[in-house]
């Protein structure tokens, strides 16, 4: 055992001098925890025992024997399971052991994913918008003020959003009582929480104010700040029925738990330049609280102009610039085309062009322009109506590019960014690789649940506002009130229109905004309980509005600049392939910084203001413009000096650690970013071409003295943004550093996101392969989440004994997907049984079935409300009939009691509904209808639960829980992690089945054809390092680009006696024979998935039809037939089967007896022909219902079609 160094004091990391005083600042701001003694340091068993083996084949005595030690000291307490990932268990290391630091920076990973990540950014954003974005609405749109009296006002000075609670109605009125998530499950409430704000209004003696109006009710994001389960311990959450490692970010609305889903969006406020048909345009979606629109500066015959939507036509760029004041011809071709001689020569035809026009002043300009402006739609009454000039002044100044505002009608700004967009167009012209890709990743936003809200928010509170302003002149306009006006009656009056708005968006999904004329459908969706993992990896999911059904490739490809920030397997199948994608591990989506701040340390640094710059001075040598989210701010001269320095008080947290900063060379531009929505990632910061990271720090990071703040702090860790990415130059592996290198990479395996990241050894799978686990991981049965017997779900399926993989990686264990998994280890033999193993299908052991493998319990809902009624009436309970045989299951209140065995036809609710409904009768008159409920499906269940209870509306509901055991059989879908999916084909009795020399038979036999076309070899890896794992008695780490070493695995098995390739020597179970093949033989981790027989079987001899073409229904739930195809019928055609075609596609489906006239070929009624006015010629036929209508139809189109009749059986 290695001696032990000796207790270091507190850990002070610093390369600089600035790293040395945020270091000194650290303590004063956060706790730190108390440093574990020698004793404390001893890993636990658990610990211990999943400590990887990629680094060695034995493992050091030191690692198992201090364990055995009495403890002298009681344990640190663990705050939660992040805590316990912080704990050391990478390649057997004890805190006092050395640190290797290009192996063990990983560690940052779990403090990462503390503070940042995952659905950390979905929170964020919800905060972001409670404690910010709201003010700023309310700010923005404080003041109601009566046009009849204008004295009269309602000011709202504060805004603030309470606790979630609930209003309970009792004989005293309604009483306002806490509310936890679980309840609002289980009732089918709404997890809301009031909006209060504070009123100034006007009143006959002046001014009053009144604090806490309620302004309506907002749903509240799990895990937020408002939320009652923020800062939770795991007790705390067990208390209150909810689970520890569930990530929250979504909403419960109704009962069902909603999640906004992160929408893809491009940039907002910049310069997009794009070719397409030959024309060159640049383009920019401006984007303000009050309008959105957008501009175009394009290419046309050879000259520039300007398009808008509030312009009938297109208008000369020159123009346009001198409409805003750039007077001279000279300061025009400066600002555009700059010092270059070719830009200016390309522009000079746009001043001849102006020229041509009669445009040499502003004057004449703004008049060109108001000539071109499109009439108001809605033109303002009552006011006095405004000049063509001023006209064209106002829609320069507030509707074309509305983000870069005029103040004080200086049009300096405004002009010097449509002479950007200009040269832009001038370059892309010579230059074709200037022209933008509008699927870049830098050039796209995502929006997530807190910017939706606010956008929803603010048109309903303008809409709130509106009608507010409309009734108080109402009320103001009569000329005797009764009463003296009161505003806060108003506001209660229309609280209601916020709480209903807010909460149908959310459940139905549909985002309709009237200011920006906005109407998004599939915002929100129902969040996916199937597993864990599927809930996990909707959280992280991103979606885009771009249209499913066009067979574009562009947005769908893999974009180099999805490195590191977007899954590069994740994405499902088919017509959404690239559109929906998801987040990589390490990803944070930002929220707004203040933009007034970052602009004054832009001039702290030196950069001149570019509003005073002359066009000389704009495109002189040397000098680049400073662009803050787009917009031109400034000019520098020393952009690299500039970058350096920025970014040095970016490391020493003088600026936000979002906000990034790049330089494009092409645009002669430094960029900063503050917006929110751009996607960014942790990077180790290089300099000197030595990474910063320390094993000092990495040591205080394992004792939990620092954590990943204290890292952003100290600068040695930093976000950078995708931007800002291009600009670096980033190592992925430490000896990978140069003297250039000005990053590196955590850790590589950070690509992939939660999903992929289950999946051991995905760098030797075929692509694909890893992409269909993406979309069977999500499907597999097993734990949902520690709460899962406390839930009441439409559907839930959850697998008996779940158990964590042999083979595991860095990604499961810092997801907790080993706390909820999904599978179960089996040992399979790859090899040819019988021929019920072709086409993938998988031979079982019914011996590993009886035991349990793969056994599951599919627990589904049946709720039903008791309603009351207009005239007080409801819905009541009915009491059972002791001699109906199928009311045996049910209890005295006529519900069925819990643990009864329900079968088909049994009833489980004998409910009765009062016949008059809206009438006022008397009780002893009220006659009641029987509404009785019945199981109807063919398996047996048992009741496994009843709950009673009343929702919002104080309606009383009854929700009833079944429970059906599974077992696996013939057709159920299984899975291994590497998109090696098949159906059971075969359960073989173990006593048939092979068994290896030591006598183990395996639970499944896959056919080795599986593995030649798929090249799934990472499958294989699993199965030899899950073999050696059993072996040595450890856990294995198939991590991507890592993990554990297949030589080493082949040493350990080699080691116990077994062949170094996997391969065993395996007897016949039927014969007692030896094979005369090795066989690959070892643990695979295999998951169940949703798909089985049972829920997919169906057969039907007669049933229900549709109503309108007589033809048996569709699907199993509506008893419906099975569809004969075209295909299929042109099979029978082919092989002449005419009886059976007659048989199947009219006689067994809607054959239908009608009248036919034989002389005009019309159909009749009745043995009469309406067209011939004759019975005579009118015969008797069977024909398809649906040709019948088919004729029908067609004849209210005015078509006729005639039916020819011949004999069956014609006359000789």
């Amino acid at each position: 055992m290695p001696p032990r160094p000796k207790k270091s004091g507190p850990v002070e990391v610093a390369e600089d001098s600035t790293a040395v005083k945020a270091s000194k600042k650290a303590p004063a701001r956060r706790t730190k925890a108390k440093e574990p003694t020698e004793t404390e340091a001893a890993p636990t068993t658990e610990s211990t025992a999943s400590s990887n083996h990629a680094a060695s084949t034995t493992a050091p005595p030191a690692a198992v024997e201090p364990a055995k030690q009495p403890l002298k000291k009681r344990a640190p307490v663990v705050r939660d399971d992040m805590d316990a990932l912080l704990k050391p268990f990478y390649y057997s290391k004890h805190l006092t052991d050395p640190i290797n630091t290009a192996r063990d920076k990983w560690n940052l990973l779990p403090a990462f994913l503390r503070v940042k990540g995952l659905v950390k950014q979905h929170i964020d954003s919800y905060d972001y918008f409670t404690d910010v974005a709201l003010k700023e609405i309310i700010k923005a749109n404080h003041m109601v003020k009566s046009d009849t009296n204008r004295d009269k006002f309602i000011m709202f000075t504060d805004i603030r959003v309470g606790k979630p609670n609930r209003q309970d109605e009792r004989n005293t009125g309604y009483v306002d009582s806490s509310v936890t998530p679980n309840e609002c499950r289980l009732r089918d409430m709404t997890y809301a929480a009031p909006v209060y704000v504070d009123v100034v209004y006007s009143k006959q003696s002046g001014k009053a104010s009144k604090r806490n109006i309620l302004l309506g009710r907002l749903p509240i994001m799990l895990r937020s700040s408002k939320c009652v389960l923020h800062g939770k311990s795991e007790t705390d959450m067990g208390l209150l029925s909810e689970c520890s490692i569930d990530p929250g970010g979504y909403f419960i609305v109704r009962g069902q738990e909603k999640v906004i889903l992160v929408q893809e969006q491009l940039s907002k406020n910049r310069i997009i330049v794009e070719s397409a048909k030959g024309i060159i345009q640049a383009s920019v979606t401006s984007h303000t609280s009050h309008v959105k629109t957008k501009t175009y500066v394009l290419l046309k015959k050879g000259l520039l102009y300007l398009r808008h939507n509030t312009l009938n036509e297109d208008v000369p760029v020159a123009i346009v610039l001198r409409a805003m004041g750039v007077q001279s011809d000279h300061e025009i071709l400066l600002i555009t085309a700059g010092n270059d001689a070719t830009y200016q020569d390309e522009f000079a035809p746009n001043l001849e062009q102006a020229a041509l026009e009669g445009v040499f002043t502003q004057e004449q300009a703004l008049d060109y322009v108001a000539s071109k402006l499109k009439a108001d739609r809605f033109p303002s009454f009552g006011r006095v109506p405004k000049s063509p000039k001023q006209q064209a002044l106002e829609k320069l100044a507030e509707t074309v590019i509305p983000h870069v505002e005029v103040k004080g009608m200086n049009f300096r700004p405004k002009a010097l960014y449509i002479a950007f967009m200009t040269r832009r167009v001038l370059m892309a012209m010579h230059d074709p690789k200037l022209v933008d890709d509008r699927d870049y990743v830098g050039n796209k936003r995502l929006e997530l649940a807190g910017q939706m809200l606010a956008l929803l928010f603010e048109d309903l509170f303008k809409d709130f506002t509106r009608q507010m302003k409309v009734s108080m002149d109402k009320i103001l306009k009569k000329p005797n009130p009764t009463k003296e006006f009161d505003p806060i009656d108003l506001i209660l009056q229309f609280e209601h229109r916020i709480t209903s708005g807010m909460e149908r968006a959310i459940s139905t999904g549909n985002w309709t905004l009237k200011r920006f004329r906005m109407d998004r459908a599939g915002i929100t969706h129902v969040l996916s309980r199937l597993s864990y993992i599927s809930a996990l990896g909707m959280m992280t999911r991103i979606t885009s509005q771009f249209e499913k059904t066009r067979k574009v490739s562009g947005p769908r490809a893999l974009q180099p600049s999805q490195f590191g920030m977007i899954c590069t397997s994740d994405t499902p199948e088919g017509e959404s392939c690239g559109l929906v994608k998801n987040l990589a591990l390490m990803t944070h989506i930002t929220t707004s910084d203040d933009e007034d701040a970052v602009k004054r340390i832009v001039f702290i640094l030196g950069a001149e203001d570019v509003e005073g710059a002359s066009g000389m001075e704009v495109y002189g040598a040397g000098a680049y413009i400073v662009f803050m989210n787009g917009t031109p701010v400034a000019l520098t001269r020393h952009p690299k000096q500039f970058l350096v320095a920025f970014r040095k008080f970016r490391r020493m947290g003088r600026i936000s650690e979002f906000v990034s900063v790049y330089i494009n060379h092409h645009h002669s531009g430094v960029h900063i970013a503050t917006d929110e929505g751009r996607i960014c990632r942790p990077l180790i910061v290089v300099e000197k071409g030595k990474s910063k990271v320390t094993a000092r720090f990495l040591d205080s990071l394992r004792k939990g003295t620092m954590d990943f703040d204290d890292a952003l702090s100290r600068g040695i860790v930093e976000y950078l943004d995708v931007n800002e990415e291009n600009d670096s130059n980033i190592a992925v592996y430490e000896d990978a550093i140069t003297q250039h290198t000005t990053h590196l990479e955590i850790e590589p395996f950070t690509i992939l996101g939660a999903v992929a990241g289950l999946i051991p050894y995905p760098h030797h799978n075929q692509s694909p392969r890893n992409t269909y686990q993406c979309a069977m991981g999500k499907q597999a049965i097993g734990a949902i989440a520690y709460n899962q017997f406390e839930r009441i779900d439409t559907l839930l399926y959850l697998m008996v004994y779940p158990q964590k993989p042999m083979v595991s990686t860095r990604t499961i264990e810092l997801v907790k997907y080993d706390k909820l998994p999904a599978g179960q280890n089996a040992i399979v033999a790859v090899m040819s049984y019988s021929g019920y193993d072709i086409e993938d299908a998988l031979v079982l052991n019914k011996a590993s079935c009886d035991r349990g493998f793969g056994r599951c319990q599919v627990f589904k809902k049946i709720s039903h409300p008791l309603k009351a009624y207009g005239n007080g009436a409801a819905d009541r309970m009915s009491d059972r009939d002791p001699k109906n045989s199928k009311h045996k299951k049910l209890g005295a209140d006529g519900i069925v009691e819990v643990g009864s065995q329900l079968e088909s036809g049994d009833m489980f609710m004998l409910k009765e509904t009062p016949m008059h409904q809206t009438t006022q009768v008397a009780p002893a008159a009220q006659k009641w209808s029987p509404q009785h409920m019945a199981y109807k499906l063919p398996d047996y269940c048992y009741a496994d639960k009843v709950m009673i209870a009343t929702n919002e509306g104080s309606n009383t509901i009854i929700k009833i829980q079944t429970r059906q055991t599974r077992r696996p059989e013939i057709g159920d879908k299984f899975s291994s992690r590497h998109g090696q999916k098949g159906v059971v084909g075969s359960i073989a009795e173990q006593a048939d089945m092979p068994f290896s020399d030591s006598g183990i038979t395996p639970d499944i036999i896959m056919n080795p054809h599986g593995f030649p076309s798929r090249m799934t070899v990472g499958k294989m890896l699993e199965l030899v390092s899950g073999k050696a794992g059993v072996l040595e008695g450890k856990q294995e780490y198939g991590t991507a680009f890592g993990g554990s070493k297949v030589e080493d695995m082949g040493n350990a098995l080699v080691r116990h006696g077994f062949s170094y390739s996997g391969k065993d020597f395996v007897t016949s179970g039927i014969t007692g024979e030896s094979l005369p093949a090795y066989v690959f033989f070892g643990p695979i981790y295999y998951q169940k998935l949703k798909h089985m027989v049972q829920d997919k079987m169906h057969a039907r001899a007669t049933g229900p039809y549709a109503i309108l073409t007589r033809q048996p229904t569709e699907g199993r739930s509506r008893a419906g037939g099975l569809r004969l195809g075209e295909m299929e019928r042109d099979c029978l055609i082919a092989y002449g089967a005419s009886q059976l075609l007659l048989e199947r596609l009219m006689l067994s489906s809607d054959a239908h007896q009608v009248d036919v006239c034989e002389t005009c070929g019309m159909m009749g009624y009745n043995n009469w022909c309406q067209s011939c006015k004759s019975s005579g010629g009118v015969v008797k036929m069977t024909m398809p219902y649906a040709a019948k209508l088919l004729i029908q139809e067609l004849m209210s189109m005015n078509i006729k079609a005639k039916l020819c009749l011949e004999d069956e059986f014609p006359r000789g």
